[in-house]
């Protein structure tokens, strides 16, 4: 079920969003300072073509001072554009009721674009869920 609803978003916004996310990562790629928003827009990127099977999880690595400097960076240079790309696509999936687990997508995309740093990106069927002992 998972792979065509990743057909349906690639059809519907899923490849527009991942060109916008590949771009970003293009334009950061063209200082060394701007390498690690590159390698992070390139993974929102690879997100935004196929998010469906796949989930946002926080991290712990790092420090904590140093991702609030990065994401303020990102949210200044670029994160606003892609928010702002991510809503008017989630806006116009809303239109149709069948449109709307797609808007929901579209909507975690442009979070996760706003506040990237500290976040990655990990398959459903990857994490384990703790299950009590009896």
């Amino acid at each position: 079920m998972k792979a065509i609803g990743n057909i349906i978003w690639f059809v519907l916004a899923g490849f527009w969003l991942g060109i916008g996310f590949a771009f970003a990562g293009l334009l950061c790629f063209l200082t060394i300072i701007g390498i690690p928003f590159g390698i992070q827009a390139f993974k929102l990127a690879g997100f935004a073509f196929w998010p469906f099977g796949r989930t946002i999880v926080a991290t712990d690595e790092g420090s904590g001072v140093l991702q609030t400097v990065f994401n303020v960076f990102w949210l200044v240079l670029v994160g606003w554009g892609l928010f702002a790309s991510a809503m008017v696509s989630a806006l116009l999936l809303c239109i149709t009721i069948i449109g709307i687990p797609f808007a929901i997508q579209a909507v975690k995309i442009g979070v996760l674009a706003l506040w990237p740093f500290g976040r990655t990106i990990a398959k459903l069927d990857r994490l384990s869920v703790g299950v009590p002992q009896s």
